[in-house]
């Protein structure tokens, strides 16, 4: 019985693992802009941010905007992405990808922060 037991709990520990990697992958970027960073910059930086999909076959959707919360809990970060993948190999396209990373050039020298959370949703 202890080995029909172990032999489920492994089974269902296997599929739990598959499900959690399997389903719609999302990629959540915020970014803190440095004070210096003028508000054409930022906007520079949003169009460029932007264009991605139409640069990265692997993006299924993508949204933004900026921070509205009445908490006061944002910590300094003002812009929230959120890029979505068919699941995570669409990531695994993304990130080294050369207008990801021309992206991320032009975006460096005006960021002072950045916090990026990716999930599988459910």
């Amino acid at each position: 019985m202890k080995s029909f037991l172990l032999a489920l709990a492994i089974t269902l520990l296997v599929m739990n693992t598959a499900v959690a990697t399997e389903g719609t992958y999302r990629h959540v970027v915020l970014f803190k802009f440095k004070d210096s960073a003028t508000p054409e910059q930022v906007k520079k930086i949003e169009n460029a941010f932007g264009e991605l999909p139409a640069k990265i076959d692997s993006i299924t959707a993508y949204e933004w905007g900026t921070n509205v919360s009445p908490e006061g809990l944002a910590d300094g970060f003002t812009h929230c992405f959120l890029v979505s993948f068919k699941d995570k190999a669409g990531l695994d396209v993304y990130l080294p990808h050369p207008a990801h990373k021309a992206f991320v050039d032009l975006l460096k020298p005006q960021l002072d922060k950045v916090l990026v959370v990716d999930y599988v949703a459910k």
